[in-house]
């Protein structure tokens, strides 16, 4: 067989690749959570909670758009 160690039934990088994905979906919406939290705490009211997500969820945005780009142009 020769081939890559398996774990789970899985290559490697296939472990490594679908933990990526779980993990940091699940730390995405843990952070949604916090900054919905955030927002209840300080009763920033409407428009706060909405700028409160804008804001700080802006970042992970870009983490996810980067991999919808990357499929798009067939990087990956």
């Amino acid at each position: 067989m020769g081939g890559d160690p398996i774990i789970f039934g899985l290559t490697v990088a296939e472990f490594e690749d679908w933990s990526l994905r779980i993990l940091v979906t699940a730390l995405i919406v843990y952070m949604l959570f916090i900054i919905g939290n955030l927002a209840k705490q300080s009763k920033a009211g409407r428009y706060g909670t909405i700028w409160l997500f804008v804001a700080l969820g802006l970042g992970f945005v870009g983490f996810v758009a980067k991999s919808f780009i990357q499929k798009f142009m067939g990087i990956e």
